[in-house]
């Protein structure tokens, strides 16, 4: 029966999931660009609940003639189980240009002729164009493959980074590519995310090189430095970007996560602080990264009222219940947190009001009417109240 449950859930959740990624829209369009002196083709990816009171990371996609459909689709499917945010797609078509548009000097390894024309479209046109027309979070991303892989590493070597967060699938390198990417990761002063991928039959080529700059990256000690690196077995060039790409949206949007039991254990409970204090740095981080403030998940909540009970931190109890009242203030959330509060603290009488106040709010999780009822019902018996 409880497997039926479970089933039906999932079912459930996956045909909404479809119909999320049925209403949300993709726009084709071109964009007249002075600096390549020709007309662009774009697809762009609009959330289907997008608005413009939100503010949304931006996602840059090479090579989007096939790049784009599984980024979008592992984006949607993030978003579905709050893993990470909506975001805007933008994908860069290059079926018929993409070597032109990716040509580099032999000798120097940088761009040159198309090359570095096509540098600055994506910099100084294409980026100012789309958060011109959509409101646009201060968190950018781009992805490559192969060529565009290599390229987008040259965004990395400007003075003024252009990308927050970098996933690199089976790149071919420019001539000194390598050390330059290594040196410049040693010494950036904000924080940046770097996915580097390969796979065991992947070109020769390709992979010794990833695997080259991967012994150096994984000697890097910068702490604004988010990397990481996976080797696929059994793939391809090809087929590496299928694994490589939910891969590398859940390691760089990992602090968007709902709190998992792993991390409820390995880094909550055997913290010396008070665990609201988690909850906190995780949130005020997220609104840093991403440049927005994201409600407080039910989850998040759950977890962190578990653990203040279990260590008997009852300051993170009642500062959870302050924050419950700012994020769900019309459920009985935060004054059955208080009441508890008080009711742990040796506050009978408090604790009595706050459970009667919760019995007349919007039940939540396990906070329901019944349970209210039964907290106040066991402080009269005990307290004589």
């Amino acid at each position: 029966m409880h497997i039926l449950k479970l089933m039906k859930k999932i079912l459930l959740g996956l045909l909404f999931l479809f119909t999320l990624i049925a209403n949300a829209q993709v726009i084709n369009e071109e964009i007249e660009s002075g600096i390549l002196e020709e007309k662009r083709s774009l697809k762009i990816h609009i959330p289907a609940n997008y608005t413009e009171t939100k503010v949304y990371p931006l996602v840059i996609v090479l090579d989007a003639d096939y790049l784009f459909d599984p980024v979008v689709s592992n984006i949607n499917y993030l978003t579905y189980f709050e893993e990470m945010p909506e975001a805007i797609v933008v994908g860069v078509n290059q079926f018929e240009s993409r070597y032109s548009d990716m040509e580099f000097d032999e000798e120097n390894g940088l761009p040159k002729n198309k090359g570095s024309y096509f540098f600055d479209f994506v910099g100084i046109e294409l980026i100012p164009y789309i958060e011109s027309k959509y409101t646009i979070a201060n968190f950018r991303l781009v992805i490559g493959h192969d060529l565009s892989a290599g390229f987008i590493n040259y965004y990395l070597l400007r003075e003024d980074v252009l990308f927050n967060a970098y996933i690199s699938l089976s790149p071919t390198f420019a001539p000194k590519m390598q050390d330059r990417i290594a040196t410049r990761l040693q010494t950036i002063n904000s924080r940046k995310f770097y996915y580097l991928a390969t796979a065991d039959n992947d070109i020769r080529v390709n992979k010794t090189d990833v695997a080259n700059l991967n012994t150096q990256l994984e000697l890097n000690n910068n702490k604004n430095l988010y990397y990481y690196y996976d080797k696929f077995k059994s793939a391809n060039h090809n087929t590496l970007a299928i694994n490589a790409i939910p891969k590398a949206l859940s390691d760089i949007f990992s602090i968007f996560k709902p709190i998992s039991t792993q991390e409820y254990k390995e880094k909550i409970m055997p913290m010396e602080d008070h665990v609201v204090n988690y909850l906190n740095d995780k949130y005020n981080t997220i609104e840093q990264l991403f440049g927005f403030k994201k409600e407080i998940l039910i989850n998040d909540f759950m977890a962190i009222y578990v653990a203040s009970k279990k260590k008997e931190d009852f300051e993170s109890l009642e500062k959870l219940a302050q924050l419950a009242k700012r994020d769900y203030p019309k459920t009985m959330m935060s004054d059955y947190f208080f009441g508890e509060y008080y009711e742990l603290t040796g506050k009978p009488k408090k604790a009595l009001k706050y459970y009667q106040d919760a019995f007349a709010k919007e039940e939540i999780d396990f906070m329901t009417k019944d349970l209210a009822y039964e907290k106040m019902q066991q402080i009269k018996i005990d307290f004589g109240l």
